[in-house]
């Protein structure tokens, strides 16, 4: 089951996601109940979380709408249908308390930024954060060329994670029953941020010009809609995706992971509380720019994709002057 929030009519709303449409719940519901005879109750609220596994508290019904959704005929369901170009998507969780990303989660990658890939049980995940309120962005919107720092921004395509349940120090065996499902993450990496170029060098300069390069306003498109935890057998069994205008640039699979999602949720969990709605990307595989010497510039569009999940496009702009 795919969900996502979306814009109409300056309206926020909930949905069935599908590659060329959605299809609102409050209608869906409206229509099960005139066809079942049966009131369906559901929140009137846009937040995703009360839908989700494991805690949601109508996951279970709206689990029961999405299999009589599927079960329509092409009249019912073009009845209900919103092409997708006719409704603004929105990142699936509004406001999330934190967004957690891993560095070097794939061997690949590390080798191809000149880094030197290790064993698992030899390191340990590395973990930076994002600010939500400014770098979030929905699928379609503009990922924005900083005028501060516009020549080397990079793109990286991951799997997101979003949190279910309140999760605390929990075993890698157990971990996954805290997720409620997956999204596609595009962490926009501004490679060579240098703030105050004449500066006197200190010895963490590198460090943080790395992380401030991470939170550029826009840097973290997520969406288009989340695909439901129950419905993955294997988050380690994913193709993953990144083309720009139309060129693949990624072209890998979540089973390359140094450390698979069990083991990235669990490992959080030992020093800080993950809450609903908490995101966590995964990593990328290799093929992003910076390995060739190739950025993102004004007029570019950027398509990430997820086996199952779908596909989050952005068009990149450059910041008005």
């Amino acid at each position: 089951m795919r969900l996502c929030r979306f814009s109409l009519d300056e309206i926020i709303l909930t949905g069935f996601y599908a590659d060329d449409c959605v299809i609102p719940i409050d209608q869906a519901a409206e229509a099960y109940s005139d066809d079942k005879g049966v009131e369906l109750l559901l929140p009137s609220t846009d937040d995703l979380l009360d839908l989700l596994p494991p805690a949601g508290a109508y996951f279970h019904v709206i689990r029961d709408l999405a299999s009589w959704v599927d079960e329509l005929d092409p009249v019912g369901l073009s009845e209900l249908a919103i092409p997708l170009e006719d409704v603004e998507l929105l990142v699936p969780i509004g406001a999330p308390s934190k967004i957690l990303l891993l560095a070097g989660n794939y061997a690949k990658h590390i080798v191809e930024r000149g880094g030197q890939s290790v064993e698992r049980d030899e390191t340990f995940p590395y973990v930076f954060m994002k600010p939500p309120t400014t770098t979030l962005t929905n699928p379609g919107d503009p990922v924005v060329i900083p005028r501060v720092s516009p020549d080397h921004i990079d793109w990286e395509c991951e799997l997101g994670v979003i949190v279910g349940r309140r999760c605390r120090d929990v075993d890698e065996a157990d971990a996954l029953d805290y997720v409620a499902g997956y999204t596609v993450v595009n962490d926009i990496s501004d490679r060579k941020f240098r703030p105050n170029p004449n500066r006197k060098d200190r010895e963490r300069d590198r460090f943080f010009d790395w992380q401030h390069g991470k939170w550029h306003d826009t840097f973290c498109p997520v969406g288009p809609c989340i695909l439901t935890s129950d419905a993955v057998e294997d988050p380690q069994a994913l193709t993953i995706q990144l083309s720009v205008n139309d060129v693949i640039k990624q072209d890998s699979s979540t089973d390359q992971m140094i450390f698979p999602v069990a083991a990235i949720v669990s490992f959080l969990s030992r020093f800080m509380t993950l809450e609903p709605g908490d995101i966590i990307a995964t990593g990328t595989p290799s093929g992003v720019g910076s390995a060739t010497n190739t950025y993102l510039r004004p007029g570019d569009t950027l398509r990430a994709t997820i086996s199952g999940i779908g596909t989050l496009e952005n068009p990149v702009e450059a910041e008005d002057s």
